[in-house]
């Protein structure tokens, strides 16, 4: 393997474990270059040799709490028997995973970032590709940060199936984003805990769902 590549994935994972580290102990908003930087016993002018501003840092840094998410989804969708069973169980292992660390995953798919995050993803899978799962066109929908375009790939199958209109996915995937997000920051600002959130992000999803099911 080449050494430039293992020097950069050896280097960026020491400010990637410091980042992480903050998170952890002051929580995702208290990250700084400055901070990092000390913790990995480095200067801020190298850590900009590696990212491009704080955003790029802490996405590759959340990056890391989407493995376990994605490892955990060929269990959900074990027993799934067809696309509308797929649909609901990729909702339900998001929604597991989302609202236990809902900061990291406001970071990853709501944060504004300047810059081409779809770039970033697929960088960050080059450098750890065994976080890369693939199953069943999953590893498609981890390369997406869109929000959008994830759950598209779930409801896509769902349409080819006969399950949805054509002319209703678009409304099925814009309804769930909005459910999720209103809901997530919920959970940020503490009004409702985690097994709520996730019972009543399902339950609206489905009530939205049977309302459009071709009957």
């Amino acid at each position: 393997m080449d050494k430039r590549f293992l020097k950069r994935k050896r280097t960026m994972t020491f400010f990637i474990d410091a980042a992480d580290e903050i998170i952890k102990e002051e929580g995702i908003n208290n990250v700084t270059i400055r901070k990092v930087a000390d913790k990995a016993m480095y200067n801020s002018a190298t850590l900009y040799n590696y990212f491009e501003n704080l955003d790029h840092l802490i996405l590759f840094t959340a990056m890391r709490y989407i493995k376990d998410y994605a490892f955990a989804l060929p269990k959900y969708l074990k027993n799934a028997d067809n696309a509308l069973d797929r649909f609901i169980k990729v909702w339900e292992c998001f929604c597991d995973f989302a609202f236990k660390d809902p900061e990291i995953y406001y970071a990853i798919f709501f944060a504004d970032l300047s810059n081409k995050p779809e770039e970033y993803i697929a960088d960050y899978y080059k450098l750890f590709p065994e976080q890369l799962i693939e199953y069943d066109g999953l590893s498609t929908m981890l390369l997406k940060r869109n929000i959008y375009e994830r759950g598209m790939t779930t409801i896509s199958e769902c349409v080819k199936e006969g399950f949805i209109r054509e002319e209703d996915a678009e409304t099925l995937n814009e309804m769930g984003t909005l459910l999720f997000q209103g809901i997530l920051l919920q959970v940020i600002k503490g009004t409702i805990d985690r097994n709520t959130a996730v019972e009543r992000t399902m339950m609206y999803i489905k009530v939205t769902l049977n309302s459009l099911l071709i009957k």
